[in-house]
């Protein structure tokens, strides 16, 4: 979760970083879905129907229940945002629901939004939202729009590059983040731009490699966590970066990330699992074709122990409330499961 005035509900989940994104988000053409995201739509749109039908029309009752009048959809507090619109779509379109009044609805929201300046992660959340509304509605976000920004959008992006390879989460920041790295190389992707110097970006990821297996967030840290290995990940996978070894040590750091009570934990300093962290270990498992070893059955049931009766998932034992995001988490867990025998 992030927003100002809001405790992170996972000490180095992807959501904690807020990047200022200075560039107008004006209109751009809609390239088709890249693989990497295609392949993680499939693959949870895929287990999805593996679940009962009962399930998915409850939390898609849920997530529909949280758009609001603008079309958008906020976190636990504060109005309708990008980033938790993007949330919203993703978990209603892979339930397959995202149709009609209220995706015209989202796509107004989403228009409304064109001109405004926005963090990088929002920015990804506007462009990914539009392509789903695109794919699932046939709603085009940006018809009637120009088509000039990518090239200077791929350029401002630049700013945020430092001397190790990587980018920093603001363009006055001195250390790369490997999360923001992954950002925006998926922005690139999205913006139908090639990765500039994507050897580089290697290099960098490689250099946040710890004796553990896993990765870092930034340079100094020691300790390796869930969240960031699978940024790291993603990237060495996109990038095709990985060696066996690499690849054999991230994956004994990522099982061992799996705890007793079933989910998997930020970090080892964290005593209890949280959805975050349980969906990105999962997917990065998956990716590394390695899912069916962990104990699927406690996976599940730690998942399933998070979802409320009337839809809706928490962060975790230590939550007391549901949102769009953990939602999308706990779903998105709950499908890449269901793929997978006791």
């Amino acid at each position: 979760m992030r927003g100002e005035g809001t405790k992170p509900l996972s000490c180095d989940g992807a959501a904690a970083y807020h990047v200022a994104f200075p560039i107008p988000l004006s209109a751009f053409p809609l390239p088709p879905l890249l693989s990497y995201l295609e392949e993680i739509t499939l693959r949870l749109a895929h287990g999805i129907d593996k679940l009962p039908e009962a399930t998915r029309a409850r939390h898609a009752e849920f997530l529909k229940a949280q758009q609001r009048p603008d079309g958008g959809f906020a976190g636990r507090e504060g109005g309708s945002d990008l980033y938790y619109t993007g949330f919203g779509l993703r978990g209603i379109a892979m339930l397959g629901e995202l149709q009609g009044p209220l995706a015209e609805k989202a796509a107004e929201f989403l228009r409304s939004k064109l001109t405004s300046e926005a963090p990088i992660v929002d920015f990804l959340s506007l462009i990914y939202g539009a392509m789903l509304l695109k794919t699932s509605a046939g709603i085009d976000v940006f018809a009637g729009s120009y088509a000039q920004w990518p090239e200077q959008v791929s350029a401002a992006l630049e700013r945020f590059r430092r001397p190790d390879g990587g980018y920093a989460k603001t363009d006055e920041g001195q250390s790369s983040s490997t999360y923001n790295t992954f950002l925006v190389v998926i922005c690139n992707q999205l913006i139908g731009r090639p990765i500039v110097e994507p050897q580089r970006i290697v290099e960098f990821v490689r250099s946040r490699r710890r004796e553990d297996g896993g990765f870092v967030e930034i340079g100094p840290m020691t300790r390796s966590g869930t969240n960031p290995s699978a940024a790291a990940a993603a990237l060495l996978r996109l990038l095709d970066g990985y060696d066996a070894t690499m690849r054999d040590e991230l994956i004994d750091f990522l099982l061992d990330a799996q705890i007793d009570e079933g989910g998997f934990r930020a970090n080892t300093r964290i005593p209890t699992a949280d959805v975050l962290s349980t969906f990105t270990g999962l997917l990065t498992l998956g990716d590394l074709q390695a899912l069916h070893e962990i104990d699927v059955a406690a996976a599940r049931r730690y998942v399933q122990s998070m979802e409320l009766p009337s839809g809706g998932f928490l962060g975790g034992i230590w939550d007391e409330a549901t949102d769009v995001e953990y939602t999308f988490y706990g779903l998105g867990g709950l499908a890449l499961l269901a793929t997978q025998p006791d």
